[in-house]
């Protein structure tokens, strides 16, 4: 499976879908009644990205309330707001908190995370459809060894039930068809933000032990799974427009590129943060780059001609047959999206479209 044009997982909701939600929550609306509502949410996300030409489809991620939504609603132990904020940035100045998930009690099944996604997703398009699920090592940061402990004696401890949860859901997914997971990482790229490591340093863990044992993990998540293309995505966090970690991929590369197991590397390249292709040199021959070099952050829609000129800089390292193209990341990694109107977003997967057809033509 090697599509040319890919996209991250969400896009913005609906201000219908929010108000459901929050209906939803308050008491006002049935379970059943917001199901019909979300469904509405998927059908209109096919429809814009199939109109847009795109390879690959998503369901948008409309029934989340964020990228990990899928495992904290269906795991029984976490709770939801309590676990340590991050502070998103950009380079305005502007900053936002946003308040992680933390795990209280130890995991139970409540429901699957991600299975009613796939098999109605399958019936809504006849064009491959691709799941998202997250990485162990941002389940990681759900850990808190204070509010924790009292469940898991240990991180390890959490998250080999953690391990063993997403590879059930694999499974599943696999059982029924699906053919294309990609695993969110956005922690990965928090190990090569050189102020991010120090803190690490500073908490008593080496950022690079941490990197390899993140790895291996992921790499237990998606073994043995046959008939399912993996792919890893890699961004430096995506909250209302803005991020949370900065610098190229050179840290990480040997690590990531090197011994990690997946088919497809989704990697973020829209600016300068990102650093220069050179560290793609690690990445083996038999694997595939998604170049993420559309902002979904940004309503400035970039140039065909751009994208090929930086297309074409890439396949001086990765030959242009192991290459792809998407936005860099989603456009609503949390449900109050980026600073970027529906149109905007339009124009942008169009973009991605239009750009693969005329570069692998």
């Amino acid at each position: 499976m090697h599509p040319r044009s890919d996209v991250v997982g969400s896009l913005l909701r609906p201000p219908y879908l929010m108000d459901a939600r929050a209906r939803l929550e308050g008491g006002d609306l049935t379970d059943a009644e917001f199901k019909r509502i979300e469904d509405r949410a998927v059908d209109e996300a096919v429809a814009l990205q199939e109109a847009a030409g795109l390879d690959v489809i998503t369901d948008g991620e409309m029934r989340r309330y964020a990228f990990y939504g899928h495992l904290v609603e269906a795991l029984e132990g976490f709770d939801k707001f309590a676990g340590w904020s991050i502070t998103f940035h950009d380079d305005e100045g502007h900053q936002a908190r946003l308040q992680r998930p933390v795990v209280v009690e130890k995991l139970k099944w409540r429901r699957q995370m991600s299975v009613e996604e796939f098999t109605y997703l399958r019936g809504r398009t006849k064009k491959p459809v691709k799941v998202t699920l997250i990485s162990a090592q941002q389940a990681a940061a759900y850990y808190d060894p204070d509010k924790s402990r009292g469940a898991y004696a240990t991180r390890d401890a959490y998250l080999a039930d953690l391990v063993d949860f997403t590879r059930r859901e694999i499974a599943e997914l696999q059982r029924l068809g699906c053919q294309y997971v990609q695993i969110d990482a956005p922690q990965y790229a928090a190990l090569l933000d050189e102020q991010i490591r120090e803190g690490y340093r500073q908490r008593g863990s080496d950022p690079d032990q941490l990197l390899a044992a993140s790895v291996e993990l992921d790499n237990a998540i998606i073994e043995g799974h046959r008939g399912i293309t993996f792919g890893i995505h890699i961004c430096r966090g995506n909250h209302r427009s803005m991020f949370y970690a900065s610098g190229g991929y050179d840290r990480i590369a040997r690590q990531v590129f090197e011994r990690s197991k997946f088919d497809r590397f989704l990697l973020e390249y829209d600016d300068e943060r990102s650093g220069s292709f050179e560290p793609l040199r690690h990445v083996p021959d038999d694997r595939l780059v998604v170049l993420g070099l559309v902002s979904s952050k940004v309503p400035q829609l970039e140039s065909v001609d751009e994208l090929e000129s930086r297309i074409k800089e890439a396949s001086r390292i990765v030959p242009l047959e192991r290459l792809a193209l998407s936005p860099q990341c989603g456009f609503a990694s949390t449900h109050e999206g980026n600073r970027l109107s529906p149109d905007d977003q339009r124009m942008k997967l169009e973009l991605v479209a239009r750009t693969a057809r005329e570069v692998w033509a």
